[in-house]
């Protein structure tokens, strides 16, 4: 049938299942966008009050959903509004595909209205970007971008499409949604290897990261740890694979993982490190790092192994097939000795003081957790909130903590939380953000406020930039440089402006009141939470630190 490339982009992207896209019109992607209207009833478009929420809620649908995201944008500061959210993906591993317009093919090169080379000025941060100058290359194009964006490791994929192709025609063909490509399993020579390195291991640890989610493993990681009782971590990113009351889960790891955490991966004599990077936040002293330990690093991108600390033994591929293939391997096992000296060692971890009377952020993330339930998506932005979430959110299910891990994105939160809202209505989506992320991305108020999402929004506000400031607080003498920017900005007040409820909480009886009325009344709502500029998070290893440098007061 003869179509226009508009009409193309919309027939593409019901065949590959992306029937919910998030964007922002303008002048290079009308055709685009006139398309929409016609195929309305087969694809939703959720238009965000700007381009780099627009990039966050895909971010946020496809990690709640194992899908992939879709963002649409017009040319010039459209397309570089998307940018963060685009290396926020990249860095996280999240499959995206972000479509953005430009000036027509005569005007390229020409520094024509809203001209920009999207093109490369995201080269370093998708996995692959096309820029479409035939109408007839466009579907097969648009499928390569769903395929490269969800083939070996996720990650982004930017597609720049002239607005003359968008109006050009050229027949088209449906087809199916693209197959992808399975990654070769390792020898069974080297399973074999890996399976007897953890038989025979008297001190095994498993730190597993974001490549457990996205491969879909967490039974079968759940399955391994508990048939060979090997104690369990995880980065940030891991978090709900291993339930938080699961006795063999040792909680997060790295700067602000506990002391438990981290002295077992000292003492171990292996690790089996799962779907992750041995990032600068875990391995803070890259040449220390699990010392005494074989490592046997598992993972789906062969440019991880060894990139930052030395593998004994490595096994490239998809997580899940490998577990598969290695679980018959590994007998049941007990481990009772090294399991009882973490168990001593769990006698000495930091606990924080709770209180009656004022705030604490341990208390208010437990509230949460309790109110919400197992089902509940958590979605933070970044700061000392995003840290205290992590340590007490309790999750016991995947994708159900949504947060920018590598990239370290404020603003990230109130956007992802709208995408994980669209993606699952029914469960609740508790948004957790502090002052300084929060007046990143508010202005997404009124996207929450137009499609009526009832996203509850927490923020803990200490009226600093939390997490910089406990860095000036540490390392720098107690020098708060532009760290206390005293807002005057009334949280509640803007709420109601933005057509949402608002209120503030001192204590935690209101708090537990205010959420719980929340929950109950299922709309949108912001509580701000007021919490002294002093607190911190701890535990904390400074970095470039290791356990010996760990900090607890």
């Amino acid at each position: 049938m003869l179509l226009t490339g508009a009409e193309i982009i919309a027939e593409v992207l019901i065949e590959q299942g992306a029937t919910t896209i998030f964007g922002y019109p303008g002048g290079a992607v009308l055709n685009i966008y006139d398309a929409l209207y016609e195929y309305r009833d087969k694809i939703r478009h959720i238009m965000t009050a700007h381009e780099e929420g627009a990039s966050h809620a895909a971010d946020g649908y496809a990690r709640a959903t194992g899908k992939t995201g879709v963002v649409l944008a017009t040319s010039g500061p459209g397309a570089t509004n998307l940018v963060t959210g685009i290396a926020t993906a990249y860095m996280d591993s999240i499959p995206l595909v972000a479509l953005t317009g430009n000036v027509g093919t005569s005007l390229i090169g020409r520094d024509s209205f809203q001209e920009v080379y999207i093109a490369g000025i995201t080269m370093p941060i998708t996995k692959h970007n096309f820029v479409v100058r035939d109408v007839s290359q466009l579907a097969d194009t648009l499928r390569d971008a769903f395929r490269i964006a969800r083939t070996g490791r996720c990650g982004p994929v930017l597609v720049d499409i002239p607005k003359d192709v968008t109006a050009a025609k050229t027949e088209f063909e449906r087809l199916g949604p693209v197959e992808i490509p399975e990654p070769p399993l390792p020898a069974e020579e080297d399973i074999w290897h890996a399976a007897e390195i953890i038989n025979n291991a008297k001190r095994p640890i498993i730190y597993f990261g974001g490549g457990v989610i996205s491969s879909g493993a967490s039974d079968k990681l759940t399955d391994l740890i508990r048939t060979a009782n090997i104690p369990a971590c995880h980065t940030i990113m891991g978090t709900g694979v291993l339930a938080d009351n699961d006795p063999l889960n040792l909680g997060m790891i790295g700067m602000h993982g506990c002391f438990t955490t981290n002295k077992a991966i000292d003492e171990s004599d292996v690790v089996i490190a799962v779907g992750t990077r041995f990032s600068d936040r875990v391995a803070l002293n890259t040449k220390k790092f699990a010392g005494h330990a074989t490592i046997i690093h598992i993972d789906i991108d062969p440019s991880e192994i060894s990139k930052n600390v030395p593998a004994g033994h490595s096994l490239i591929g998809d997580v899940a097939q490998i577990l598969t293939r290695l679980l018959p391997m590994i007998p049941a096992a007990e481990h009772t000795e090294w399991r009882n000296q973490i168990a001593e060692w769990q006698k000495t971890d930091y606990v924080p003081q709770d209180s009656e009377t004022t705030l604490k952020p341990h208390q208010v993330i437990h509230t949460i957790s309790r109110l919400a339930g197992d089902d509940a998506i958590f979605v933070t932005d970044v700061g000392q909130h995003q840290m205290w979430a992590a340590q007490y959110c309790r999750r016991s299910k995947p994708r159900s903590f949504l947060t920018s891990g590598g990239l370290g994105t404020m603003g990230f939160g109130y956007g992802a939380a709208i995408g994980a809202k669209i993606a699952h209505p029914d469960r609740h989506v508790i948004h957790i953000t502090g002052d300084g992320s929060f007046h990143m991305n508010l202005n997404e108020a009124c996207t929450v406020a137009s499609y009526n999402l009832p996203i509850i929004t927490v923020i803990m506000n200490n009226t600093v930039l939390g997490m910089v400031r406990q860095w000036q607080t540490v390392f720098y003498g107690g020098r708060y440089s532009s760290t206390s920017p005293d807002r005057k900005t009334d949280f509640a007040k803007v709420a109601e402006g933005f057509g949402l409820s608002g209120v503030r909480v001192t204590t935690p009886q209101e708090f537990e009141k205010a959420f719980a009325n929340a929950i109950a009344e299922n709309k949108p709502v912001w509580i701000e939470c007021m919490i002294d500029k002093d607190e911190k998070v701890l535990p904390m290893i400074p970095a470039g630190g290791t356990i010996e440098d760990m900090i607890t007061e």
